[in-house]
């Protein structure tokens, strides 16, 4: 089987391996697999409107996913996704509050770039001293998703204006002018919620596949993943490479953020907890293996799983089981190596035995 095969397989088979492993676990506490499977499939695309939130939950992950995918691919591990995606969505937010009267287009384009920009800021901070003092960037983006997340409640608390605040821990709806959701992709989807940041993430795989490869930085990043040391004799900047890396991959879970926050929810408000999307958006770039086009068919599936996980009640299985079956699809990409065994044609012994 050719490497590219393999690739196309392993996450194919994970899946399924994923699925199987769900339904022995819901085997095992008393119910049909079967007819939960049938519940959630059937509520995912029974009827339009459910199609449309799968479009709007797949935009989020798959913007988040191309960021994390960006790091990996340099050799990074970014766990600070959360916390760069909930940057982007609360200086978007705010920025769209604070001038409720801009004409549209120009309001989209700022939320946008704002987004993208605290995002990417938040990115830059453990790619900078991972670079210049070998810190661990595991570390300290763990960090980084706390330090965001309750600096960005205070902010929200202390520092919003008190005429775009709603309650104490929530700010009022963005107005027409900045919300993602648009009339059109509305009534073409019986009401959903899908927005605009499904064109957004679309055209943020274009971007980020022409990126790795076809441009001289893309390989750049991809040489400093494979071999730092050897880049650096061969002439390339390591330093230069992991900050760039981290903030194009920041920048990105910024633009999930807002899509999140101005798409879904419209508005800003104090979160309990890390967002979800930035660890599911991890999620769907290690079941793509990193691929931009794979991270498409990837959120699409988790998609599905998030939009039809209710209908699993039809059986009675608690919908908090199909975070068994992401998990169980997660696991067996992990063990990839172990697949991969299986799949390797069986080398012939010497003298043709």
């Amino acid at each position: 089987m050719s490497k590219r095969t393999q690739q196309i397989a392993v996450p194919l088979i994970s899946v399924l391996l994923g699925i199987v492993l769900g339904a022995i676990i819901m085997l095992i506490f008393g119910y049909d697999p079967i007819w939960g499977y049938e519940g959630l499939f059937q509520t995912a695309f029974g009827n339009i409107k459910n199609i449309g939130e799968i479009f709007r939950a797949m935009a989020p992950l798959i913007l988040v996913a191309l960021g994390f995918s960006v790091a990996s691919r340099a050799g990074f591990f970014n766990v600070g996704l959360p916390g760069q995606a909930l940057a982007g969505w609360i200086a978007a937010g705010w920025f769209a509050l604070s001038h409720p009267d801009m004409p549209r287009p120009l309001m989209i384009l700022c939320t946008i770039v704002i987004a993208a920009l605290a995002g990417g800021i938040a990115g830059a901070i453990p790619g900078v001293l991972r670079a210049y003092l070998g810190t661990s960037e595991v570390i300290v983006t763990i960090m980084m998703n706390y330090i965001i997340l309750y600096s960005g409640n205070a902010v929200i608390q202390n520092l919003f204006s008190k005429n775009i605040m709603r309650t104490t821990d929530s700010s009022i709806y963005v107005g027409a002018n900045a919300s993602y959701q648009t009339e059109w992709l509305s009534a073409l989807t019986n009401n959903s919620r899908i927005n605009i940041g499904i064109f957004i993430a679309f055209i943020g795989v274009a971007i980020i596949w022409f990126l790795l490869n076809k441009t001289t930085l893309g390989f750049e990043i991809r040489s400093v993943g494979l071999n730092p040391h050897a880049s650096e004799y061969a002439g390339m900047s390591a330093k230069r490479t992991i900050i760039l890396s981290m903030i194009i991959s920041g920048a990105f879970a910024g633009l999930g953020g807002v899509v999140e926050g101005l798409g879904t929810f419209q508005n800003v408000f104090v979160q309990s907890s890390s967002i979800s999307i930035g660890f599911d958006g991890m999620a769907v770039s290690l079941l793509a293996a990193n691929n931009p086009i794979g991270i498409l068919f990837a959120a699409f599936l988790f998609a599905v799983l998030s939009v039809g996980a209710p209908g699993m009640n039809i059986a009675g299985i608690p919908p908090e089981l199909i975070k068994v079956v992401t998990a169980s699809i997660i696991f067996f990409v992990g063990i990839h190596y172990i697949i991969e065994h299986f799949l390797k044609p069986r080398k012939q012994e010497k003298g043709g035995k």
